[in-house]
């Protein structure tokens, strides 16, 4: 197989996928290491694909339907799950966080977070580094896709109600 098979198999098997697909699982299946993936995937990326790194792994963009939102917040890294559990808990999808860093700017971190099993896997492997909200004190975005305003107003009222919300 050529790079440029196996860049397309890549692609092929995220397409297909039905959720994230780690690198790691992407390098067991093509017989490669899994920094040859992550190469491959950053060339996909510069040649156009819409391939999203999120902590479960690599997904494709896929458009989304809902009102696309943002919220601010500001909590203590203890609070993350309950803060995002208020989001899937309302029907939202939690795409990403984001943070402006005083020297790189805006940093933005794949989430896709649409349900409790989610949030725990997510808060699960996030033992292992710290959250991009402390780089902050706390304060960061989260881009939410939700089934509508009145999903997302329950949302701003339960993160408020929690000491969470940004105004």
């Amino acid at each position: 197989m050529t790079a440029q098979q196996r860049r397309d198999a890549i692609l092929d098997a995220l397409a297909q996928a039905a959720g994230p697909v780690s690198a790691g699982a992407l390098a067991g299946r093509f017989g490669v290491s899994r920094q040859l993936v992550v190469g491959d995937v950053a060339l996909l990326r510069a040649g156009g694909a819409a391939i999203d790194a999120t902590a479960r792994g690599y997904v494709i963009r896929r458009s989304r339907d809902g009102l696309r939102r943002q919220v601010a917040c500001r909590h203590q890294a203890a609070d993350m799950e309950k803060e995002l559990q208020i989001m899937v808990d309302n029907g939202c999808t939690v795409l990403d966080v984001i943070v402006e860093h005083p020297v790189y700017g805006q940093l933005t971190g794949g989430l896709d977070l649409a349900s409790r099993y989610d949030v725990r896997e997510f808060i699960r492997r996030s033992q292992a580094a710290q959250p991009l909200s402390l780089l902050t004190e706390g304060v960061h975005l989260h881009t939410l896709v939700c089934p509508g305003e009145e999903a997302f107003l329950r949302v701003r009222e339960e993160l408020a109600d929690a000491g969470f919300l940004l105004e």
